[in-house]
């Protein structure tokens, strides 16, 4: 990922409302899904920790954090987690067989080459004991790039099929698969599509706090979303695929 945005993560990841809705759809599929004895967990390319941190705070976790960039890892360093701080590439991970309960891969797969991600879960597989857990979050749908996807130097959005495909090739049985910020895809669209094409926008982040006002009224339609989801339902389309995984036994 482009080195420069790990600092727009640290500016606005714990508040940003896209941030906050993820992690409330992730909290409800952990609660209805997962087993309870998780305990050792690893945030597969944990940025700059916040992800990891609130797993630890809120349930619990103990969460060894890992990631290909050094710069990510010297912010994740700085928050209140014991660690292991591990600087890896997810599709070699320098882990023993059998290590965790979970893995979570939020927002990685786009920086491989399509079809390296593949190798990287054939290395959660490994590193999973029987019957643990993965959650994967990654951009969605080709046509849904941005000038944000240029900047962080995404190389591929997939689908959910694809993900089960690869998935299930790993080991994996899938256990829960949606789409995710959904209900704000017309907007998107009109931005993607319309509007940045329109003024010629060059490539930007799209990671920054808005006015709390504007904060309040973007999250809400995620928070609609989380408990959807979190009830069991699912949306066919979105700007985000999510799968939760177990590993055969």
């Amino acid at each position: 990922m482009n080195p420069a945005e790990f600092l727009n993560l640290a500016a606005a990841e714990e508040r940003m409302w896209w941030f906050r809705g993820m992690r409330e759809i992730f909290r409800r599929i952990a609660v209805r899904h997962l087993s309870p004895n998780v305990a050792d967990v690893l945030d597969a390319g944990c940025g700059t920790g916040a992800n990891a941190e609130w797993m630890a705070r809120t349930f619990g976790w103990r969460v060894a954090c890992l990631d290909f960039a050094g710069e990510a890892l010297a912010l994740a360093r700085r928050r209140a987690l014991p660690g292991p701080f591990v600087r890896a590439d997810i599709r070699q991970l320098p882990f023993r067989r059998g290590s965790f309960d979970l893995i979570t891969c939020f927002d990685v797969i786009a920086h491989l080459e399509p079809g390296e991600e593949r190798t990287a879960f054939a290395e959660f597989a490994r590193c999973l004991r029987p019957g643990g857990w993965l959650f994967v979050r990654a951009s969605a749908f080709g046509w849904l790039r941005s000038r944000h996807s240029q900047f962080v130097n995404e190389r591929q959005r997939v689908t959910l099929s694809r993900l089960g495909e690869g998935l299930r090739a790993a080991g994996f049985e899938v256990r829960r698969q949606t789409y995710a910020n959904s209900l704000l895809l017309p907007v998107a669209l009109a931005k993607f599509r319309l509007w940045e094409p329109l003024v010629q926008a060059p490539p930007a982040s799209g990671v920054r706090l808005g006015p709390a006002w504007l904060e309040r009224v973007l999250y809400a339609p995620l928070r609609l979303e989380a408990w959807w989801i979190g009830r069991g339902g699912s949306f066919p389309a979105g700007q985000s695929a999510i799968v939760l995984a177990r590993k055969r036994a």
